[in-house]
């Protein structure tokens, strides 16, 4: 979230896209009736269902699973077209005015510098700016310039008028344009709106740019960095935000930095790329201090070991060649090409795409860990429980190892909810049996793998021999150790910039903020955005002070938000550009003569006057927004509507190129796609409020609340297919087939999409064959293997299936 959870409550206009909050964040929910009820703001709800956050809407519009770009660009086209924007804030506080090279276009599907052979933009020079010189962006205030960035986005969306996007998505012109106009009242400084997202939007091929597009409208707006506006994640799990910020992604590493590729073979090569100096006159790009950060992560990883004489360990971290995600695991766990998986938390025989696939790959490992509080379907992979998972376990040679965790209410330690606040949480109950924590269980692993390197050595065991360990109790870290670890300490004494004779900081006190990390290793750090949350202070997640002095949901005093304890990231944007805020209502931090001042922490240094025209998004080179991405993105700088792959018509506005040309597709499931004429309808997945995941099947209630699998589906095509709501249904796709409960509803309609209506069914993602509901085969049986092409995640949101009567599944006995 740009924003938070509380601040929600200054909207004045709410859209939920790409998720349904009142059903998979009922809690979070709440801050949306506040806005309503106490703020008069008005509610739009995007999705192909009627939801139950559609239920309580002031303008419900549905969509074509997977054409969330081009409904978005047609909301831009429509705010630029009749002049809907915040114009002085666009202006200010946006690339609008910088001149793209000549180089650069867009024709027929495909931006400048694809390669056909490659399947990839090898080529992304032109998308860039033209530079002088001195090496800054050059730009045209007047706008006048063709190349402008703002220009060149008003040609990219002009194609997406009403009638396209009801072409493409099956949004009624009509209704579309009501939206229009709602959104559009929002550009003028007074009233802000806010944008609640979550997997809808993310698994799909185009799923960052479903959100980037997003983010391009609430900039034409106005509407980031000020309450009430924003771009923001509605997170599924109490800590899903704190995975993240800690290297989920396979190329990442805590606070977001990159692990080297191999072409990055040294030091100096990995920090070519990443001085990040500014290209606009009197800007500051705060990744400028990236060196800072990552050597003070070295420094925690290694210790002493981490010197400047060997490039802080550098040679320890692994050179990525491609992306190890989970896509590609699966892929090379069924090409024969990997011994063995670990499974921390994670029930991949359900939660990746293709289970014939996965489950193929599993069956092919060697060994298989389980690091799991609950029995899951991927620990039983290998057991055949009749037409649910029909396998021979006598074929399946893998050794699974099951290591009991303990779940999170028999532990201590922080979670980072969806508002990038960090909170402790304290242990309830021991685990039952012979269950261990997560950090026990890998502290134990550390320990005798460090022992096996120190007795046998190996080809390089500098990493492992070398990690730094000193906690008290090498066996069992403590959370709060591993916290503070987080955090940073001094690891000398850190003289005073101000007064180089005092001392700041003395060797083992903690930082009191990233600012104070340096690139001499006197610093270690884990994650420098979480820098702040564990100071000689105290622990700053154990805060309960929920006093909001200012009345806009900031909390200072409630756990940690990162970074720098900040509720609303970008907030210098919330006043113009001499410091006045837009607008007195929204007034968040502003200039006082010698200060930013407000009840958040300015997202800026405190003293930059407003006259030097630093921009308030210091994170860029430019100190602006960018509306024009320049080579951010692998699919192109700005958002273009593609067809999922299991695609239910050919693009119309390039047939030619009718799915993201740089999806991520391996050799092996080219072909698992599916085609109309065999797979007319279009599915989604979605979740249910009565159950978490995975996991809640194993709970009585839960499984009594929602006993079985269903698909939902329209009274059209239920008529059309013979069947009557609770009969049995087959659902088919390229992949495989399930069986589940026909749930007959007015909540799916067909749509009319390119002059044919179109039927789209729902599943939800929680059965399988372990646990007290009844068993299933689980949805991802249908879903196809392919990734995003920013970030690798599924497509689980779109694809094509057939329905029909079937008989029931082998008998199973009802949950009492």
């Amino acid at each position: 979230m740009t924003n938070s959870w509380n601040d929600i409550k200054n909207a004045d206009v709410v859209i939920i896209m790409g998720g349904n909050a009142a059903e998979a964040h009922p809690c979070g929910f709440k801050w949306v009736t506040e806005a309503k009820a106490n703020n008069a703001a008005k509610l739009i709800v995007v999705d192909p269902r009627f939801t139950r956050s559609a239920s309580v809407s002031d303008l419900y519009a549905p969509l074509r699973p997977g054409t969330d770009i081009a409904f978005l660009s047609g909301v831009m086209r429509y705010l630029l077209a009749n002049g809907k924007i915040h114009q002085e804030y666009v202006k200010a506080f946006t690339n609008a005015s910088y001149i793209v090279k000549e180089g650069y276009g867009f024709q027929d599907g495909l931006f400048a510098g694809y390669d056909e052979a490659r399947k990839n933009y090898v080529d992304r020079s032109s998308w860039d700016y033209e530079f002088d010189e001195q090496g800054m962006a050059k730009v045209d205030d007047t706008l006048q310039n063709p190349r402008c960035a703002i220009n060149l986005l008003k040609a990219h969306v002009e194609r997406y008028t009403a009638e396209m996007v009801e072409r493409i998505c099956g949004t009624p012109k009509d209704k579309f344009l009501k939206v229009c106009e709602l959104i559009a009242t929002t550009a003028n400084g007074e009233r802000s709106m806010t944008s609640l997202y979550a997997l809808g939007w993310t698994q799909h091929t185009t799923g960052a740019q479903n959100i980037r597009a997003m983010a391009m409208i609430q900039l034409l707006l106005g509407n980031m960095g000020v309450p009430g506006g924003g771009v923001n994640a509605l997170r599924g799990h109490s800590n899903v935000q704190g995975i993240t910020d800690l290297a989920l992604l396979s190329t990442s590493t805590p606070g977001y930095l990159v692990l080297p590729t191999e072409k990055e073979t040294t030091y100096a090569d990995y920090m070519k790329l990443r001085g990040f100096k500014p290209i606009r006159p009197g800007q500051t790009s705060f990744w400028q201090n990236y060196g800072k950060f990552f050597v003070s992560q070295q420094k925690s990883l290694f210790g002493a070991a981490a010197t400047k004489d060997n490039d802080w360990a550098y040679d320890y971290l692994p050179k990525f060649d491609v992306s190890y995600d989970v896509l590609k695991m699966v892929d090379m766990m069924a090409g024969g090409q990997m011994n063995g998986l670990f499974c921390q938390g994670l029930n991949i025989l359900m939660a990746a795409p293709n289970k014939a696939k996965v489950a193929t790959g599993l069956a092919k490992l060697k060994w298989l860990v389980i690091i799991d509080p609950l029995e899951t379907e991927t620990a039983h992979f290998w057991e055949n429980h009749g037409e649910f998972n029909n396998v021979d376990p006598k074929a399946i040679q893998t050794e699974v190892i099951q290591l009991p965790a303990t779940a999170y209410a028999e532990e201590e330690g922080s979670a980072t909810n969806s508002s990038r606040v960090i909170q402790w949480h304290w242990k309830a109950v021991d685990g039952p049996g012979e269950s261990r924590g997560d950090i026990q269980i890998i502290a134990d692993l550390q320990r005798r793998l460090r022992a096996l390197y120190t007795k046998e050595g190996g080809a390089f065991p500098d990493p492992i021999l070398n990690t730094a360990w000193s906690y008290a109790n090498p066996d069992l870290p403590e959370p709060a150790e591993l916290l503070k670890e987080l955090n940073g300490y001094a690891v000398e004494d850190l003289p005073d910039p101000a007064d180089p004779a005092k001392t700041m900081l003395k060797a083992g006190q903690l930082l009191p903020a990233f600012a104070v990390m340096r690139d001499d290793g006197k610093t270690s750090g884990g994650c420098w955005i979480y820098t702040g949350v564990y100071t000689e202070a105290g622990n700053m997640a154990m805060r309960r002070d929920a006093a909001d002095p200012t009345g806009l949901g900031i909390h200072p005093n409630w756990g940690f938000a990162w970074p720098a304890n900040r509720r609303i990231l970008y907030n210098r944007a919330s006043a113009d550009p001499t410091g006045k805020p837009w607008s007195e209502r929204k007034k968040y931090i502003s200039w006082n003569g010698t200060r930013w001042i407000g009840g958040d922490v300015p997202d800026y240094a405190p003293t930059i006057a407003p006259d030097k025209s630093v921009g308030p998004f210091i994170m860029n080179q430019e100190g602006t927004a960018r509306l024009f991405a320049r080579t951010a993105m692998p699919d192109g700088p700005f958002p273009e509507h593609y067809e999922p792959m299991d695609a239910f018509l050919a693009n119309p506005l390039h047939p030619k190129v009718s799915s993201n040309p740089v999806v991520r597709v391996f050799a092996a499931d080219a072909k698992s796609f599916g085609t109309p004429d065999k797979f007319p309808i279009v599915a989604t997945s979605y979740r249910l409020a009565e159950h978490f995941h995975y996991w809640t099947k194993n709970v009585h209630d839960n499984a009594v609340l929602q006993p079985e699998m269903f698909v939902e589906m329209g009274e059209r095509l239920a008529k059309a297919k013979g069947i009557q709501n609770g009969d049995w249904v087959e659902i088919s796709s390229q992949r495989g087939a399930i069986k589940a409960k026909a749930s007959v509803s007015k909540r799916i309609r067909p749509i009319m999409v390119d002059g044919k209506p179109c039927d789209i069914v729902g599943l939800p993602i929680h059965f399988g064959f372990i646990g007290l509901a009844r068993k299933s085969q689980p949805v991802n049986t249908l879903t196809p293997s392919v990734g995003d092409a920013s970030v690798n995640t599924p497509e689980y949101k779109a694809f094509l299936v057939d329905v029909k009567k079937t008989t029931p599944p082998a008998s199973q006995p009802a949950v009492a």
